[in-house]
C-alpha cells in the first residue's frame, strides 16, 4: 500500500495513540484483487462520507463496497470511477485532516 502522511513539519503532534508515528491521511493500495482506498477524513467527517456514497452511484454501475473509511474497487480498472477518486481527494485539505482530527479524533 501507498500511505500518504502528514508529514510531521506540518502535523508535529502525529498520532493519538504514539507521538511519534505521524498522522495517516490517506492509503491507496492493490490487495485480494482489488483496488483499496482509505481516506480518513471519510471516517472522520460524516458529510464527506455521505457526499461520498451518493456521489458513488453517478461515477459506476457497480454496487459500492465499502467500510468506514476504505473503498474497495473490485471492477475493472477501467471501470474505477478516477473522477470520483480526484474530486474526494480536493474535498479534503491536509490543513483540514488535521484540524478535523484534532476536534473529533484527539479529545
Amino acid at each position: 500500500m501507498i500511505w500518504y502522511y502528514v508529514p510531521k513539519s506540518v502535523g508535529p503532534d502525529g498520532c493519538h495513540c504514539k507521538p511519534f508515528p505521524p498522522l495517516s491521511f490517506i492509503n491507496l493500495g492493490s490487495q485480494n484483487n482489488f483496488i483499496a482506498l482509505d481516506h480518513s477524513g471519510i471516517y472522520a467527517k460524516k458529510e464527506l462520507y455521505d457526499w461520498f456514497v451518493t456521489e458513488y452511484p453517478k461515477h459506476c454501475k457497480y454496487k459500492l463496497d465499502m467500510g468506514k473509511s476504505c473503498g474497495r474497487f473490485k471492477n475493472k480498472m477501467d471501470d474505477i470511477p478516477n473522477d470520483l477518486m480526484k474530486q474526494l481527494l480536493e474535498k479534503m485539505s491536509v490543513q483540514e485532516w488535521i484540524r478535523v482530527y484534532k476536534a473529533i479524533i484527539k479529545k
